[in-house]
C-alpha cells in the first residue's frame, strides 16, 4: 500500500463562459496524488484531516471512486480550505488560498499505518502550515525510520510561507528522512539550493519536473536522466506535477527491495501520465487503461 498524507481542498477554477464564472473542481497536491494512484491501480491510502461540510464530502467521493482507503481520514467541523487558481495563457496556474481555521491545518499524527504500507508521500501546504505541518514532519521521520520508501514534494507556495527562511532551512532538514525528492523548476529556483547538495543530505534520487521541457533525474550514485515531455493539447496544468508523483510511486513501490530502477522507463511513464492531466480542465489524472500501449 501507498499513504499519501497532506491537504484536500477545493480549487475554485475559472472558466471561459460565463465570464469571471468559478468553478469548485477537488484539489490538493496530496489529494490529487491520492486519486491519481487510485486511478493508476495502486493500493492506496489518504491521510489527511478533511471537513465534514459539503465540500469535504465531494472530496471524498472522488477518493472512493477511485478505489482509495479512507480509514486514515480524520474528520471535523472547520471548513474546507479554498485555493483560486489563476491561469496563464500556457495553461500554467498560480494560486491565492483561504486557509484560516481550515479542517487540513488540525491533522495529528496517526498511530499506525496499515500492514503492508511500502510507501509514504507528503507535500505542499500540508508541511507549509501549523499545526498540522509538525504532526506531517513526525510522520515522515517516523515511517523513514521504519524503512518505508518516501517521496516529498514541496510543491512550494509563496503565498502561504511567512519565513521563508526558516522553511528553507526546515526543508533541508527533512532531507535525511526521503527517499526520492521530486521539485519543479521553480521549486528549485525559490529554495535556492543545488540539487547535489540535496543528494549529499539524504535523497537517492532528485526527480525535476520542467514543464514543456519534460522531466529529469540525477542519483545519488551520479547517474542522470532525461526524458522529453509529450506534445498535447494543454487545457492547464492544474495536478500535472501531483500526476507525476503518483506514477513515480507507483512504479517504485512496485519494484522488490534492491532491485535497480529504470529511470528512463520510469520518468517516460510519469510524462505520459503528466500529459493526458494536461489535456483535461482541473486536476484530473488518467486511469491505467489510458496509459497502457
Amino acid at each position: 500500500m501507498i499513504v499519501v498524507g497532506g491537504e484536500a481542498l477545493i480549487d475554485l477554477v475559472p472558466v471561459a463562459q460565463p465570464p469571471g464564472a468559478l468553478v469548485p473542481r477537488p484539489g490538493g497536491g496530496p489529494y490529487n496524488t491520492a486519486l491519481a494512484l487510485g486511478r493508476l491501480g495502486a493500493r492506496t491510502a489518504f491521510c489527511s484531516r478533511v471537513s465534514a461540510d459539503g465540500f469535504g464530502e465531494s472530496l471524498l467521493d472522488g477518493l472512493r471512486a477511485a478505489g482509495v482507503d479512507l480509514s486514515l481520514v480524520q474528520r471535523g467541523p472547520e471548513p474546507t480550505t479554498l485555493a483560486v487558481p489563476s491561469l496563464a495563457p500556457d495553461g500554467s496556474a498560480a494560486y491565492r488560498f483561504y486557509v484560516e481555521g481550515t479542517a487540513d491545518r488540525l491533522f495529528t499524527l496517526p498511530r499506525a499505518l496499515p500492514a503492508g504500507t511500502r510507501a509514504l508521500a507528503l507535500g505542499t501546504c500540508s508541511l507549509a502550515l501549523e499545526p498540522g505541518a509538525s504532526a506531517y514532519e513526525a510522520l515522515l521521520r517516523r515511517e523513514s525510520g521504519r524503512g518505508l520508501l518516501t517521496l516529498l514534494d514541496p510543491n512550494i507556495r509563496p503565498a502561504l510561507i511567512g519565513d521563508p527562511t526558516a522553511y528553507r532551512a526546515r526543508f533541508l532538514g527533512w532531507l535525511p528522512y526521503v527517499s526520492v525528492l521530486k521539485l519543479s523548476e521553480e521549486d528549485a529556483r525559490w529554495l535556492g539550493g543545488r540539487v547535489s547538495d540535496w543528494l549529499a543530505a539524504g535523497p537517492s534520487a532528485v526527480v525535476l519536473t520542467r514543464g514543456a521541457q519534460g522531466l529529469s533525474v540525477r542519483t545519488r550514485e551520479g547517474a542522470h536522466y532525461e526524458v522529453p515531455a509529450r506534445r498535447v493539447a494543454v487545457a492547464d496544468t492544474i495536478g500535472a506535477g501531483d500526476t507525476v508523483n503518483a506514477a513515480l510511486l507507483h512504479r517504485l513501490s512496485a519494484l522488490p527491495a534492491g532491485d535497480p530502477v529504470d529511470w528512463p522507463a520510469v520518468l517516460a511513464y510519469a510524462a505520459h501520465a503528466a500529459a493526458l492531466t494536461c489535456t483535461r480542465a482541473g486536476a484530473e489524472p488518467p486511469y491505467a487503461a489510458e496509459l497502457r500501449g
